[in-house]
């Protein structure tokens, strides 16, 4: 118990799962899935809530995070017209 309450309910976690949770619905309200993603990022945090290595957990938490800056990038680009990244080709 004291390690789920370590890892969910640290105030970085809790907020990286809050905001996963927006945009899930935000994603699914424009694609008609919502109840699926929502269902999707839960999934994920309960899967790796028993996680003690802080270096997976380190790891866990930069993937959420990169995940949520490419769908803000890809929103912006969409909303602008203008291509942020660079492509290779």
């Amino acid at each position: 118990m004291l390690i789920f309450f370590l890892f969910f309910f640290n105030p970085c976690v809790l907020q990286l799962y809050r905001e996963c949770l927006r945009r899930a619905k935000y994603i699914g309200q424009k694609k008609y899935n919502t109840e699926l993603l929502i269902s999707m990022v839960r999934e994920q945090f309960k899967k790796h809530m028993h996680e003690t290595d802080p270096d997976k957990i380190q790891k866990l938490k930069d993937d959420a995070a990169r995940g949520l800056i490419n769908h803000m990038l890809y929103e912006s680009e969409n909303l602008s017209g203008r291509k942020f990244s660079k492509s290779s080709s």
